[in-house]
């Protein structure tokens, strides 16, 4: 036992680009030198077709990040009239800047929404209390670190008074609730693939909706407004509502706002080769939550977080919130000392970024986003992490 506690740990949040990351980086390479084509083709589409089913929705369009897909979410948004320049659109104030930029970028007016102190997301009840006060076309929800609130009550109270619902769903990929996975309450929703993201291809980002001509929209505004990347027979159908001859120069014809924002079969084959890890990278996860959110739980210094409505939570990273600064202080003297990767939230309270400030107003308003903000870190929840590294952490929580 002595041995052992004089081993010096160094536990990082995430301890390699991928799950059995040298067999994949080799069969990478293999990859790349038998391939026909690397740019956007024929894996990527099928992949969308098989992804869509997983997910239980009819389509998926995959994207090149993250703030590709947001983007490409709000610019089709306008493209397709569902919103005008303009437009209040609310969002978790707790969140990735992803989420507000295409936003503000677009014209659109943002609007920040407080989350609930022990799920980090919005509720019915506060968002029904903005809307009151407020004239609201849309609310594009986080889905933060794998947790909700009552989703479905704000699915149903949006329908029922004809507000948009869109779902940035980046972490909670494999979150169950209710029955239903996540990403399933809304019209459309977004999730990421980053490198240390629940299952990593490095770069990549994926929008799944029901809707038909959302779908057509979104591969059009992802690769410079052509129709060549969709289906032949939706092809067929955007040629002929907009009288474009069906000849050799239909290729470039450009419908309207786009962008490029294509993904590669690169990033195709590293999802393939990453997906056969997957049920045994979101099981490890599952057993290391519990037993690590126990321990914040058992914490007086910690605010309790609220799970017990979910069925299935699988996170990568566990959230800390601190009763006070001066608490964090100690914990993150601790960690440190313990050399346990740990972060500041990066999920922040956008009302108290600097880019916030200089093109909206600075809010000096206690909201739960602000004290999360500034009275919590978080560490990693790795599948690769021993039972001693697990032992180590726990035992700076307590």
């Amino acid at each position: 036992m002595s041995n052992k506690k004089n081993i010096k740990m160094n536990i990082k949040l995430i301890k390699s680009s991928f799950y059995n990351e040298q067999e994949t980086k080799n069969k990478l390479c293999d990859f790349i030198q038998g391939a026909e084509q690397l740019s956007i083709w024929k894996y990527c589409s099928q992949f969308e077709k098989d992804y869509a089913t997983w997910q239980q929705r009819k389509y998926c369009v995959f994207f090149n990040s993250w703030s590709s897909a947001n983007l490409a979410l709000i610019q089709s948004m306008l493209n397709m009239w569902k919103l005008n320049l303009g437009d209040k659109v609310w969002f978790s104030s707790l969140s990735w800047s992803t989420n507000v930029m295409p936003l503000i970028q677009l014209w659109l007016e943002a609007i920040p929404v407080d989350v609930e102190l022990n799920t980090l997301n919005i509720s019915l009840d506060t968002f029904k209390i903005i809307v009151k006060e407020n004239n609201i076309k849309c609310l594009f929800i986080t889905n933060l670190l794998w947790f909700c609130d009552n989703i479905d009550e704000i699915e149903k109270y949006c329908n029922e008074n004809n507000i948009l619902l869109l779902e940035d769903n980046c972490e909670s990929m494999w979150t169950v609730y209710k029955w239903k996975k996540l990403w399933n309450y809304s019209l459309a929703s977004t999730f990421s693939t980053f490198v240390w993201h629940h299952m990593s291809t490095i770069e990549w980002w994926m929008v799944c909706t029901d809707d038909k001509e959302l779908y057509i929209m979104l591969n059009m505004v992802r690769a410079h407004w052509w129709d060549r990347n969709l289906p032949i027979n939706i092809q067929n159908e955007v040629r002929e509502k907009y009288g474009v001859d069906k000849s050799f120069y239909s290729k470039y014809t450009f419908y309207t706002l786009w962008y490029n924002l294509r993904p590669n079969e690169i990033t195709w084959f590293l999802w393939c080769e990453q997906v056969k890890f997957l049920d045994e990278i979101v099981d490890k996860r599952i057993v290391n939550f519990k037993d690590f959110v126990n321990a914040v739980n058992l914490n007086n210094d910690f605010y309790n977080l609220k799970y017990d409505h979910i069925e299935k939570l699988s996170n990568f990273a566990i959230p800390v919130i601190c009763k006070s600064i001066d608490i964090l202080e100690k914990y993150i003297d601790i960690f440190n000392k313990n050399s346990i990767e740990i972060r500041p939230i990066v999920w922040w309270d956008l009302t108290q970024q600097i880019f916030w400030k200089n093109t909206y107003w600075e809010n000096k308003v206690k909201t739960n986003a602000k004290l999360i903000h500034e009275q919590w870190f978080y560490f990693g929840n790795s599948p690769e992490y021993t039972s001693e590294e697990i032992d180590l952490i726990i035992s700076c929580l307590k």
